[in-house]
């Protein structure tokens, strides 16, 4: 019987071309990919970012499920509404709290969607982009704490940064100010007083980074595999040559139907 390790690097092997690791390297963004098709729908691939927001090495991370992340606060229905989705074979985006490996919880928008292969529209992987949120809070004035990367409502946040953020993460480029945002945020400050009980809703802008992301990987994916000739998409072309004969059948039905029907 074929070990783990080999499925997980036959997962990779057999749908990308070589160069397909080192070119997902490259992304900032937090994110997994795992197989469903893979006993316990393991994690596949972490990126850099993932690794760093969580605090694990990939050692740690192959192999797993998602579930390994989620703790005594994290809600059951959001956790059902995402096997939910995976049962279904479809996309969702949800707000979630989970927990880095020393145990710390913090919030994120988690952006799940299949990988569907082009041939015969089976979902051969599931892309998760992780976005740390950062809590916002009405009463108090504007700027970033360091109590769980708090951003309150009155202040603007990537002004704040700009103005208060560490060295060894400022940039005048943009780019690099969403990356401090979304893993800095999260990896480097304090969060004992995050609200664990939630509900925590993500900003417009960290529903945008989440869109983006998908966009970015799943161009990476689809190069990658196209070159292996077995190219997928984040959208199903058509599920099976059965289904496909089954849209023909009712499309002739329904325009014999309308030649009969009287005027």
């Amino acid at each position: 019987m074929e070990s783990q390790l080999g499925l997980i690097d036959k997962s990779f092997n057999v749908k990308y071309s070589d160069g397909v690791r080192e070119a997902l390297d490259e992304l900032p963004d937090s994110f997994t990919i795992t197989d469903p098709s893979i006993s316990g729908h393991p994690i596949v691939y972490a990126s850099r970012g993932f690794l760093k927001v969580f605090g694990y090495s990939e050692n740690e991370v192959l192999g797993k499920n998602g579930r390994v992340f989620q703790g005594p606060k994290t809600n059951r229905r959001s956790v059902m509404a995402i096997r939910e989705a995976i049962r279904e074979e479809r996309g969702i985006q949800i707000s979630l709290l989970n927990y880095r490996k020393d145990g710390t919880p913090f919030w994120m928008l988690f952006n799940m969607c299949p990988v569907y292969s082009e041939k015969d529209g089976r979902v051969v992987h599931f892309l998760g982009i992780q976005v740390p949120i950062l809590r916002r809070r009405n009463s108090l004035g504007g700027g970033i704490g360091r109590n769980g990367g708090v951003c309150y409502d009155g202040g603007n946040c990537r002004e704040y940064v700009y103005k208060c953020c560490r060295r060894e993460v400022c940039s005048n480029s943009i780019m690099e100010v969403d990356r401090a945002l979304s893993v800095d945020s999260v990896s480097g400050l304090d969060h004992t007083e995050v609200d664990v009980e939630g509900p925590c809703e993500a900003s417009d802008q960290e529903k945008t980074k989440a869109s983006v992301a998908v966009n970015n990987i799943m161009s990476v994916l689809a190069n990658y595999s196209e070159l292996n000739g077995r190219l997928v998409s984040d959208r199903r072309c058509c599920q099976s040559g059965t289904s496909l004969l089954k849209l023909m059948h009712s499309y002739q039905t329904c325009q014999l139907s309308m030649q009969v029907m009287p005027s």
